[in-house]
């Protein structure tokens, strides 16, 4: 079996990679000019270089026979100073790739299906349990990552009305090794003692290693054109910070901070930014996602995709805790 991934630089797509190449598939991953490979060939994978923005160069990086293509790349920026590059990331290059894979699965012997990593944040804010039959409510422009997930599905449903047997795939809060830059952050912050304050939102939260499973489930068993949500274990985000703390070795804490001081610091520190031009820690989107729910329901891909998360949030974060250490990317205290 041969698989394109792309993302396969990101903490996702090196879970995915290292199951795919388990599982004996011959992997090419695509990465960006800028982009280190070295995880790439560690992981087995092939890497090419190529760029959404370009329709031409997807085509030529492509290889020449393909079962799967799986569509891992984002842009999760949540500042409106980078709203621009993000449509062009997540809606054009979504637009792009996806009429690339058609047009390529068309000329060779045999059909292949693509996988798209979309996002829960397809679904927008809600208020109840989201599941495939919520309405996809991101239709804001000024939740700008939210809008362009959304886009980003709209685009690849083009293609598939077009030919393109295509399976889009929505996770939620992901946890888990070879993490460096999303949920990872938190654990230098509280190991360095620089954590702000605990938001008083709420999440499903879904190990990495069982995310990547359903990508491979999808293709093999999931229904064309469907979504398939990915949660997990629902946590508040006092319940996860606690965790963490536990898990580096540093006073947990112990009450939440005000949504509405949350939200007085994100207005300041975007005021902030218009002059400066540089992206703040906290953000309005930022402090809306931390300050809501985001739960959701997995039972379709229970049910056709065999999708299981049942490890404990615990495990997830030591695990991921572990991979931090075992890289040197974290030093937890002498009694930890």
């Amino acid at each position: 079996m041969r698989a394109f991934v792309t993302g396969g630089t990101g903490f996702l797509g090196a879970n995915l990679i290292e199951q795919l190449i388990g599982d004996g598939w011959q992997v090419t991953a695509m990465h960006r000019p800028d982009s280190s490979t070295r995880r790439l060939r560690m992981l087995g994978a092939t890497p090419v270089q190529a760029s959404l923005d370009s329709l031409e160069s997807l085509q030529n990086a492509l290889p020449a026979e393909l079962d799967a293509v799986f569509h891992l790349a984002g842009n999760t920026s949540m500042w409106r100073g980078g709203d621009a590059q993000q449509w062009q990331d997540n809606v054009v290059g979504s637009a792009n790739l996806a009429q690339a894979v058609r047009q390529h699965f068309a000329r060779q012997s045999k059909p292949g299906r693509m996988i798209v990593t979309s996002s829960i944040s397809a679904y927008g804010h809600q208020q109840g349990v989201i599941s495939e039959a919520s309405p996809q409510l991101a239709t804001n422009p000024r939740f700008h990552y939210h809008y362009s997930k959304l886009h980003a599905e709209l685009a690849v449903r083009d293609e598939i009305a077009r030919g393109l047997d295509a399976v889009l795939l929505n996770p939620c809060a992901i946890v888990g090794k070879y993490d460096v830059s999303s949920w990872a952050q938190t654990f230098f912050l509280l190991a360095e003692n620089r954590l702000p304050g605990v938001p008083p939102g709420a999440s499903s939260f879904c190990h990495a290693g069982a995310v990547a499973r359903a990508h491979i489930e999808a293709f093999h068993r999931g229904r064309r054109g469907e979504n398939y949500i990915l949660a997990g274990t629902d946590a508040s985000f006092l319940e996860f910070f606690r965790t963490i703390a536990e898990l580096v070795g540093v006073p947990a804490p112990r009450r939440t901070t005000p949504a509405l001081f949350i939200h007085g610091i994100a207005a300041v520190s975007d005021a902030v930014s218009r002059i400066s031009g540089r992206e703040p820690a906290v953000t309005p989107q930022k402090a809306s996602m931390l300050t809501s729910r985001a739960l959701a329901d997995s039972t379709r891909a229970e049910r056709e995709l065999g999708y299981r998360n049942a490890m404990p949030l615990a495990d997830m974060l030591r695990e991921s805790r572990d991979w931090l250490v075992a890289e040197g990317l974290l030093t937890l205290p002498a009694s930890g």
